[in-house]
């Protein structure tokens, strides 16, 4: 860039200019800041209405009409450019191109917008338009509505003729200087496309992970992921292509520490040069590229390595390879922009920016200013607070297996120590991985530890659960745990629950229906058929309510299968409401998680769902078999007192009576109160029976929770029913028979063997009892009818009532003009007038009316909160997250459970 710095001779050049001047192109970054620069005249504004839409331009003099209804009010000119910075700002944070119309000839006034270009990470650009003064103050004199000092125009040009030559050292990146009127007039705008905006590249892509020199493992992943490897002369691959036209990206770290740092450069390069792959680059490129430019660098963490193998290679190559390292954009926006690469991470705020900031944090992420144990840097979490639309696909920080998380994926699985190499196939999110050849460089921090979720790359962690948490649901917005709740939560989760690395899921509580005004009720299917017919829910579905307590199964094809999967060997888990083990004979539990796993396999569950494990939700009876300690301090107990003390007050009032005295209505009521004892005793007695071993357990599946890779648990319910229909048949199949399934090398002898579990000693009634069901359209009454009359029949029998469901399981209100509302209660309990005598007391009948102002909002409010908690739990789980992200809802839901609620609801 030349420039003159005299000031009259100038002028009479820029006529002569004018007259021969040629078009003139100028390029400018599509998200950039664009700094017009000129005296007052100087055309500014009709170049900017010219080249640019309205919405893009902010003008001084605007800002100037809006704070003093004056365009030309000079006095309000630091408020006008306060708006106008303001303006600025939100526009560039919001990705948008932005041209300030100012005079900006002073360097302050420039300084500012640099600032503020530099603050949201988009390029400065400055265009000036350097016009006679002559001119300017003709066309200024033409103006009425303006009329400057006449020494106004000659000072602004020699402040601008001043600023020239230093532009580009205030900052600007690109300087376009327009000199005349001509070439003011011939000036044409050419945006240009940011050279990390790959957003019509759509893939679909296999994006590749850390390889550190580790050639021949590169070779296996692209050959599996159907890549036809081509070789030189040599036998030296140096591209390769898939049939399907699918594209590799690398997200950087090409090189150091491996064996074979060349052998990966003239494949990958090979592989950009032909268009079939692309690269970001990895501190590790961008520190051997300085290195081989004679930059002063520390040579360790396996640069060395690199720099001595390289040495063996032809000038020609290493020029080429340095060439390749100079041109790596620091990341990449693809899939219309739904898709990031980079190589440690990118927050949202940063996604097509340009900056240093931007390569910095692309390049080496951010860091906590900690140091651990191992003397490592402590990298700051950004993933754990992304919330952008973008999937991230980054490397950097090896981890022991890729794992989603918030929508970003690391795909450095520590090959060159003795990991993987990973590849993630896009938009099928599928991970893909082979095994290192050998530990090819000794790690100095270990990749894998025995910490619960280490595995993953990020271990269990107190900060994750102690204090007051806010826990982000897809369902339900912000879910808050309170403090007092969260350390309630962490003494059972410490000292009681089941290994955290299992606890994939916690069911949610379950509000009753609203409460009856029908006499001698205080719970009536009524309720809950006109409370979802009010939501818009047309279709239920109402089910048994067994006598047992929930429970919760992780059921394992083969014991390897949850060992890779949660870390965790053995046939799975059984597990209540808070989380503990449900059985305490660990050989019952794995008798019970047989049984289901050998009823799965009947059914083919395991082969229709593509799984090797599942969740279930499920009722465990009886309900003594948990809770026979409860039954005998608060159930026996009043039953025993009752049946003491009511037949001697009985004897009593009927001597006193037979002396003539009138006491027939104390007798009266005191045999009220007996026959209330004996209806309490028979209630909760029908919970309870002996059982020894597998004999007398019944386990009532109603809901298939998760499998690998989906959340089955927002599948409608009649699905769900299917299934466990299935599978109670097959059970019941195998109780008769004694056959199973023919691949179980536990038992080479099969059923003869005695300990296999169809032993004819072991196998002499089924376990898995069917959920009885009945549906219901809320806009007909008939339909109502029949299930009020099948409720009345199931508890006028002893049952203990039944749930009331949504059909399409997870249902939404409506808002007007078709908008989501809120969440649906998800089931509503309706129990029977017998069993309600265990909750609320034996004469319970005689006090509905104080009962009936029982509170359901917050009780009803916990419920819909546990259950979004609950899905975004087997969400994560569904995704892959790592054991921290499953985890972090799943103990919300526990801390929940200890907020101060009516026990009795």
């Amino acid at each position: 860039m030349t420039d003159d710095t005299t000031d009259t001779p100038g002028e009479s050049r820029d006529q002569d200019r004018a007259e021969s001047a040629t078009p003139r192109r100028l390029p400018v970054t599509d998200v950039s800041l664009v700094v017009l620069i000129g005296t007052s005249g100087a055309g500014k504004s009709t170049f900017a209405r010219r080249h640019f839409l309205p919405t893009q331009v902010v003008s001084s003099d605007f800002c100037r009409g809006l704070v003093a209804d004056d365009e030309n009010d000079q006095s309000a000119s630091a408020e006008a450019f306060d708006v106008l910075h303001y303006i600025v700002g939100k526009r560039l944070a919001a990705g948008r191109l932005t041209v300030v119309d100012a005079t900006n000839v002073q360097p302050e006034a420039r300084r500012q917008l640099v600032a503020i270009a530099r603050e949201h990470d988009v390029l400065p650009i400055a265009i000036v338009l350097d016009v006679p003064p002559g001119v300017c103050a003709e066309r200024n004199r033409s103006r009425p509505d303006r009329q400057l000092p006449a020494h106004v125009i000659p000072r602004q040009h020699r402040e601008l003729r001043r600023s020239l030559r230093g532009l580009e050292r205030e900052g600007f990146r690109k300087v376009h200087i327009l000199r005349g009127e001509a070439e003011v007039a011939a000036a044409e705008i050419v945006l240009e496309k940011r050279y990390n905006d790959l957003r019509h590249l759509t893939g679909p892509f296999d994006l590749v992970g850390d390889i550190h020199g580790c050639r021949s493992e590169l070779e296996t992943l692209l050959t599996r992921l159907g890549y036809t490897l081509t070789r030189d002369a040599e036998g030296r691959p140096v591209d390769a292509a898939h049939p399907a036209g699918r594209t590799a990206v690398f997200v950087g770290d090409l090189v150091d520490r491996g064996p074979d740092t060349p052998g990966v450069l003239r494949l990958v390069m090979g592989m950009v040069a032909a268009g079939h792959a692309l690269c970001v680059p990895g501190n590790h490129e961008n520190k051997l590229g300085r290195a081989m430019d004679g930059k002063k660098v520390n040579v360790a963490y396996g640069l060395q390595e690199s720099l001595d193998q390289l040495a063996g290679e032809s000038e020609e190559f290493r020029a080429e390879v340095r060439a390749f390292m100079r041109g790596l954009v620091s990341h990449y926006l693809l899939d219309g922009g739904a898709l990031v690469v980079c190589h440690a991470g990118l927050p949202e705020r940063y996604h097509g920016r340009n900056s240093g900031r931007v390569r910095s944090h692309a390049l080496y992420g951010d860091t906590t200013g900690e140091t651990d144990e191992y003397g490592l840097p402590v990298r700051y979490p950004w993933a754990e607070e992304y919330r952008g639309r973008a999937l991230v696909v980054y490397g950097h920080t090896p981890v022991p297996a890729a794992s989603f998380v918030n929508n970003t994926v690391c795909l450095d699985t520590g090959c060159v120590f003795g990991g993987s190499l990973t590849a993630l196939r896009y938009p099928e999110r599928e991970l893909v991985s082979v095994e290192a050849e050998r530990e090819w460089y000794a790690p100095v921090r270990p990749l894998v530890t025995d910490a619960p979720g280490a595995r993953e790359g990020r271990p269990l962690d107190l900060a994750d659960v102690a204090g007051r948490r806010i826990v982000e649901t897809g369902l339900h917005g912000r879910v808050a745990v309170r403090e007092e709740n969260a350390a309630a939560a962490l003494e059972v989760m410490s000292r009681f629950a089941l290994d955290p690395r299992l606890l994939a899921y916690l069911p949610p509580t379950m509000a009753p229906s609203a409460t009856s005004r029908r006499d001698g009720y205080l719970e009536h299917p009524e309720e809950a058929f006109l409370g979802y017919r009010a939501d818009g829910v047309r279709h239920l579905v109402c089910e048994e309510k067994h006598m047992g307590s929930r429970a919760v199964l992780l059921v394992a094809r083969e014991e390897s299968a949850l060992e890779r999967r949660f870390g965790v060997a053995g046939p799975g888990a059984i597990w209540t409401r808070t989380g503990r083990a449900f059985l305490a004979d660990e050989e019952l539990t794995g008798a019970v998680l047989g049984r289901v796993r050998e009823a799965a396999e009947r059914a083919g569950l395991f082969e229709e769902l593509a799984t090797d494990w599942l969740l279930l939700d499920a009722e465990l009876m009886p309900w003594s078999l948990k809770a026979v300690e409860l039954l005998r301090r608060q159930y026996a107990a009043v039953g025993a007192a009752a049946g003491a003390v009511l037949p001697e007050v009985l004897s009593a009032l009927e001597r006193a009576a037979g002396r003539g005295l009138d006491l027939a209505h104390l007798t009266a009521r005191q045999r009220q109160r007996a026959a209330d004892a004996q209806a309490f005793t028979e209630a909760y007695r029908r919970y309870c029976w002996p059982t020894e071993g597998l004999s007398g357990i019944r386990l009532a599946p109603f809901q298939l929770l998760a499998a690998e890779g989906v959340n089955l648990a927002v599948r409608p319910h009649d699905e769900h029913l299917a299934w466990i229909d299935r599978l109670v048949a097959a059970d019941a199949t195998g109780a008769a028979d004694g056959t199973e399934h023919p691949q179980d090398p536990r038992y080479p002898q099969g059923p003869q063997d005695p300990q296999h579990p169809q032993h004819p000693e072991h196998r002499k009634e089924p376990v898995l009892h069917r959920t009885r069901r009945i549906l219901v359209d809320t806009e007909d009454e008939a339909s109502m009818a029949a299930a009020t009359a099948w409720w009345e029949e199931l508890t006028a029998a002893g049952g203990e009532g039944m749930v009331v469901k949504p059909l399409a399981s997870l249902v939404r209100t409506v808002r007007g003009e078709g908008r989501p509302g809120g969440l649906v209660q998800p089931g509503v309990k309706v129990r029977g007038r017998e069993y309600l005598r265990i909750i609320y007391g034996p004469d319970y009948t005689e006090h509905l009316d104080r009962l009936r102002l029982r509170a359901l909002g917050h009780k009803r409010s916990l419920a819909l909160r546990e259950y979004a908690l609950g899905l975004e739990a087997l969400d994560r789980l569904a995704a892959g997250e790592p054991l921290w992200r499953v985890h972090e809802p799943v103990f919300a839901v526990l801390a929940l459970e200890s907020e101060p609620v009516d026990p009795r609801l």
